[in-house]
């Protein structure tokens, strides 16, 4: 299945990339993306290519915030006719539940979660990888720094959160982060989103025009171009969600998905699937990123797996890779290592995946 992103999400790509001393056009070649679509921002582009494409500009250039650099000048029209809805909602709580509602327009790689807690919400985003997994650094950093960027134009262009949090490690250079931020940056985090105070969700938006507001979802919703997500996709999205908290069963994603188990199972059968083996795949794309990309414990890997203990993670590790995940992050480190000392300029490294699986 090849998840698609709204071309749109290469905005200020061009002018990012060629800071940093690179060809943006020959980059895009090489990943896989006719530059053509820059032309045409509602056209869809495969995920797979888009996250390759912010990988290896990053590596190449230097910039260890570059999707975070191409977030820094975006605005809500950036999103379409969806921008325009969300622009015309009365708070920002409505603007995230329309964003919610029609996220897989935008990127169907990507969920979000909007969470309360007290006086406090979190904005929890969620990425998938793809089939040919690639690091998501870049796509995170870029998806927390737009989501700023359509909150600050909602509410007043100064807003802070109070928080950004990324499950990545911090960068060398933190001046970026703090810049577009705020100083309340934090990494190494259980997941990768926004906190900020519960009364940011019900500030009312002077500019909201509920007629407008109406016309555009009309229009949203009547479009041909509308791309319809599938029941896979909705329970992957649903997935993610769940896994870190030991509640995904499938009675729990149906709750979730408004639907009963049966329609779950009966529609993952028709295209091949069932409940167990997305979740294996989701664990599989998770524990790549988490036991190659990071040194996260893993105890903590564990849990983000949805484990109840760490040594049901290590057996389920062995079987699908044929090594414990403490061997397959060494090797990840000795490959490091040696590509370091043979530097090549033209082309970036290929992506250290764990050991074979058996």
């Amino acid at each position: 299945m090849s998840l698609l992103v709204r071309a749109a999400a290469l905005t200020n790509y061009c002018e990012v990339a060629r800071a940093g001393g690179l060809d943006p056009l020959r980059m895009m070649f090489d990943a896989g993306i006719s530059p053509s679509v820059l032309r045409e921002p509602d056209l869809m582009i495969q995920v797979d290519r888009f996250g390759r494409l912010l990988q290896t500009s990053a590596t190449l250039s230097g910039n260890e915030s570059f999707g975070l650099s191409m977030a820094e000048s975006r605005l809500l029209s950036n999103l379409g006719p969806v921008g325009m809805l969300i622009r015309d909602q009365a708070t920002l709580r409505d603007a995230l539940g329309m964003l919610t509602r029609y996220q897989s327009i935008l990127n169907g790689a990507k969920s979000l979660a909007v969470e309360e807690c007290g006086g406090r919400v979190i904005i929890r985003e969620v990425l998938i990888a793809g089939s040919a997994h690639q690091p998501t650094r870049q796509r995170v950093e870029l998806a927390l720094g737009v989501m700023v960027r359509l909150i600050r134009q909602l509410i007043k262009p100064d807003w802070q959160p109070q928080r950004v949090c990324f499950e990545h490690p911090a960068p060398r250079d933190l001046s970026t982060h703090q810049r577009f931020f705020g100083p309340n940056v934090a990494f190494n985090c259980d997941f990768n989103g926004i906190v900020c105070a519960k009364s940011d969700l019900d500030a009312r938006n002077p500019w909201a025009d509920p007629a407008m507001a109406r016309y555009a979802q009309r229009l949203i919703d009547e479009s041909a171009a509308v791309r319809q997500t599938t029941m896979l996709e909705d329970v992957r999205r649903t997935i993610l969600l769940l896994l870190p908290g030991g509640r995904c069963s499938v009675e729990q994603v149906a709750e979730n998905l408004g639907v009963v188990c049966r329609t779950v199972q009966r529609r993952l059968a028709e295209q091949g699937q069932s409940f167990s083996s997305v979740v294996n795949d989701i664990r599989v794309e998770l524990a790549m990123r988490h036991v190659v990309e990071s040194d996260r414990p893993f105890t903590e890997v564990a849990t983000l797996l949805g484990f109840s203990a760490p040594s049901g993670f290590s057996r389920w590790y062995q079987t699908q890779f044929g090594c414990s995940p403490k061997e397959s992050r060494a090797a990840s480190a000795a490959v490091g290592e040696r590509a370091t000392e043979i530097p090549s300029p033209a082309r970036s490294s290929p992506t250290v995946r764990p050991l074979s699986r058996g």
